[in-house]
């Protein structure tokens, strides 16, 4: 594959992952700077019944936007034991969400991790670069109590404890 092949390739990989997203809100951080506060609803790709909303700074002439996110998520449609059966159960969970922070590699990722013992998934943003000493990150979790998938978490539990 040539090297354009390979850009056009990459860059229609990164619009399908940002085509996932929705801007619901955009909010100016004031009249003289060029950053707003950006609100994204995703939804999970395989737990469809939750809906994660993700705050981020997005500096618009800046080769690099700020780290710090911000993510609630909850269940907004069915969680299935379908669904579930369909996640990564290692304590890493799966990335679900991707987006490109800056040109120099920077970005945030949102990861599930399922947590057997409460029977919740836990949806964790993250930035991939240190900035100011840190990583930010921040967590938000759904219960799957009261869901389809509740039997499945229950059956989870016990062959845990086998």
């Amino acid at each position: 594959m040539n090297r354009i092949s390979r850009c056009v390739t990459i860059v229609t990989a990164l619009g399908l992952i940002s085509a996932c997203s929705d801007d619901v809100g955009k909010v100016s951080l004031g009249l003289f700077t060029t950053k707003d506060v950006i609100v994204q609803a995703q939804q999970d790709p395989i737990v469809t019944g939750v809906t994660c909303h993700i705050s981020h700074v997005e500096a618009n002439l800046d080769f690099s936007d700020p780290s710090d996110m911000s993510i609630s998520c909850r269940q907004s449609g069915p969680i299935t034991e379908r669904q579930m059966a369909n996640i990564d159960l290692s304590k890493n969970g799966d990335i679900v969400f991707k987006k490109s922070k800056s040109i120099l590699f920077k970005s945030l990722k949102v990861r599930r991790i399922y947590d057997k013992e409460n029977k919740s998934l836990i949806y964790l943003s993250y930035s991939t670069k240190e900035s100011s000493g840190s990583h930010h990150h921040s967590l938000s979790t759904v219960p799957l109590y009261n869901t389809q998938a509740w039997q499945w978490a229950n059956n989870q539990a016990k062959i845990a404890n086998n």
